[in-house]
């Protein structure tokens, strides 16, 4: 019997796929697994300036790039045109938190406007079956004790601009499914890391200086705030969950993907300290000035929705992905001296 967790090959296979956000993090891994399943890879850049995309510069002669700019609806619809995608998965966003309580109405614009206009582009083209929108757990901001492990019925209190925005996308979504039919469904991954994830992401920082601990001997791990817990997971099994999703999600649904277990980060710095070979080498020094202003202190995933109606469930282990992350960085000496 077909194990539920496992894609299905003959779903991908030929598929037009148009990924936004494609030469970041999550778009370049997920890129990459539906080049795997023979789909047809299709990626949004505001601009065809291929050589500026590290994270997609391997996938060369296998992905078409065409240009797009979600502030500017007309060239959405004309990419869906031009690619013939009949599926989408919406990455695209200004996701680096900090930034949101620098540059709120820059998140908000690209986020909320973005998401928005890419819904009407989809609900003009009409060949677009299904679109999956990357939410976020930040969306369920403060939670309280009881409301832990958290599923989907969960209240929304964002604690940020990032999150208030995916909480707009998020409502805009269920929205144009309810009011036009567009062939949406929304998930919400809880964090997510590894290879090529941003140099300023609280699991790559710390992963770095490891990684600088067992290469060049440094003798400190700075992090902020210890306190906070979060529910991590590797970014091969969120994309698993992102394209399970648009196999057999329901249309208008939310779903959560995330381990169902949650460690702090002052247990995340030890346990790369160890997973580096570096016990009683480095120590972890704790630094203020990088605490936010409001911070979620306790996140932790119930995926019950998703195992049951789509047979996701997590595979890779926190080690696994550390470890990787932590060889990335040892194997690019221009990323450890940056």
């Amino acid at each position: 019997m077909k194990n539920l967790n496992e894609l299905s090959e003959s779903y991908w296979r030929g598929r037009d796929v148009l990924i936004t956000g494609i030469s970041g993090f999550m778009g370049s891994h997920l890129a990459e697994k539906l080049i795997s399943m023979k789909a047809k890879v299709h990626g949004l850049l505001r601009r065809h300036a291929f050589p500026n995309y590290p994270n997609i510069e391997h996938l060369r002669g296998k992905i078409e790039l065409v240009e797009g700019d979600l502030l500017d609806t007309p060239s959405l619809l004309t990419a869906l045109e031009k690619t013939g995608a009949t599926t989408v998965f919406h990455l695209a966003a200004q996701s680096f938190i900090p930034l949101s309580f620098e540059a709120p109405s820059l998140t908000y614009e690209s986020n909320v406007l973005g998401t928005a206009n890419l819904l009407e582009a989809v609900r003009r083209s009409k060949g677009v079956e299904k679109v999956q929108f990357a939410g976020s757990s930040e969306e369920y901001g403060l939670v309280h004790p009881s409301e832990v492990p958290i599923k989907e019925t969960n209240p929304l209190r964002p604690l940020s601009p990032y999150a208030a925005s995916k909480v707009a996308g998020d409502y805009i979504c269920y929205t144009h499914f309810k009011c036009y039919g567009v062939p949406v469904v929304r998930t919400r991954a809880f964090n997510h890391t590894g290879p090529r994830h941003g140099l300023n992401y609280v699991v790559s920082v710390i992963a770095r200086q490891v990684a600088r601990g067992v290469k060049y001997g440094q003798k400190e791990l700075v992090i902020g705030n210890p306190e906070p817990k979060r529910d991590f997971s590797d970014v091969r099994d969120i994309l698993r969950g992102y394209m399970l999703a648009i196999e057999k999600g329901k249309l208008g649904e939310v779903y959560n993907f995330g381990t169902g277990k949650s460690i702090s980060m002052g247990e995340l710095a030890d346990l790369c300290i160890k997973i580096g070979g570096l016990d009683g080498k480095m120590k972890v020094v704790i630094d203020k000035s990088r605490f936010r202003s409001a911070d979620v202190m306790l996140i932790q995933c119930d995926y019950s929705k998703a195992k049951t109606e789509l047979g996701w469930s997590p595979q890779i282990p926190l080690e696994k992905t550390l470890k990787d992350l932590i060889d990335y960085y040892l194997e690019r000496e221009e990323l450890l001296k940056a």
